[in-house]
């Protein structure tokens, strides 16, 4: 069967149909060693090849498609280029998809996969699943949760690599990456406080450290303009948007114009959501009457409330994105993480919900 050939001699079918392009093909094509591209690909070209010698190097790789063989490659370094990503629910929950997003992103970059694994929060599918994960010699894992808190950690996660993303161990014995809270709850504050709201409440909240966080921060952001908190506008009425709806009522709801609260932060865009549908019901205009808060800029919710809801962003992408990058780095240098917790920005976004303080 006659063969057909590409640019340098270089071999573009085989008998049987397409082949991968290999390392050797792309020496002849680039008109180097098969040493040289090794050493492009296997990041020792700096101080051994020229800058022109690997840009032609990487141009006849992609001239003939050609990728690294990642399990030859992971054999010589004793790596899988796998990570493994064990989460408690994010991944059947339609709020955080995006620290998956990040985490498989800045994995893939650096040419390593990531194998996902939802507990659905049962200890024991935890720990089987972390377990199974080392027996697959994952170079290692990330561990996720959907909401803030402090987590019983399988064991097995001190026996490799490991990063906590939007969670904290229990025993304090791993590095983690979590929101900044309390400087999320001071911006949330500082919204209400920078468009002139004195009266200023918060609605919603459970019993957990975002929650706790939130809180400290806004007291933060009230007491630096000389203001505390009134004991009965601090509704914790819970997360879910019927918790907003009963806790805006029993702040707004019979109670003259001139004494009830201007402003609302919310534990949640939830939260939010039924702060917005009590002030419809009381006939209050947002945000000439009323202006409102939320928080975790939820996606296909904030933006679409009515008028579109102010709020601070919660980082979950970002946490991804870092929780990768620290394990990634980690696994390179072959040194363990030093257990510290790395809080991340959460930015505010302003929309339509937040107006000047209105008179009285």
């Amino acid at each position: 069967m006659r063969r057909g050939r590409g640019m340098g001699g270089v071999d573009k079918t085989r008998s049987g149909g397409a082949e991968r392009a290999t390392s050797r093909d792309v020496a002849r094509l680039a008109g180097v060693s098969h040493t040289a591209v090794s050493f492009v690909f296997n990041g020792r070209a700096r101080g051994n090849l020229s800058a022109e010698t690997q840009e032609k190097i990487r141009k006849a790789a992609a001239q003939l498609g050609y990728r690294p063989n990642a399990v030859a490659r992971g054999l010589r370094r004793r790596r899988t280029a796998v990570i493994g990503l064990v989460t408690d629910e994010i991944a059947t929950s339609p709020f955080a998809g995006r620290l998956l997003r990040g985490a498989m992103d800045t994995a893939w970059n650096s040419e390593h996969l990531v194998l996902t694994v939802d507990s659905g929060q049962d200890p024991v599918t935890e720990d089987a699943a972390v377990a199974e994960l080392l027996d697959r010699r994952v170079d290692g894992i990330i561990y996720a949760a959907l909401s803030l808190r402090r987590a019983r950690v399988p064991e097995g996660l001190h026996r490799t690599f490991a990063v906590l993303a939007n969670c904290l161990a229990e025993d304090g014995s791993l590095p983690a990456v979590i929101p900044a809270e309390r400087a999320g709850g001071r911006s949330a504050a500082r919204v209400l406080l920078d468009a002139g709201h004195r009266r200023v409440a918060q609605v919603g909240g459970l019993d957990d450290i975002a929650t706790a966080e939130r809180l400290r921060g806004f007291r933060d952001a009230l007491r630096a303009v000389g203001l505390t908190a009134e004991k009965d506008w601090i509704m914790r009425t819970g997360g879910e948007i019927a918790a907003g709806y009963e806790g805006a009522l029993r702040l707004l709801e019979g109670v003259p114009a001139d004494r009830r609260p201007t402003g609302i932060v919310c534990y949640n865009d939830r939260v939010a959501a039924g702060v917005l549908h009590a002030a419809a019901r009381l006939g209050l205009d947002v945000p000439a009457d009323l202006s409102v808060v939320g928080y975790d800029d939820q996606e296909h919710m904030a933006a679409f409330l009515s008028p579109p809801l102010t709020t601070v962003a919660l980082p979950h992408r970002a946490m991804g994105e870092t929780a990768a990058r620290l394990l990634l780095d980690a696994i390179d240098s072959g040194t363990a993480l030093p257990v510290a917790t790395r809080r991340l920005e959460c930015p505010v976004v302003m929309r339509g919900s937040v107006g000047p303080a209105p008179n009285p």
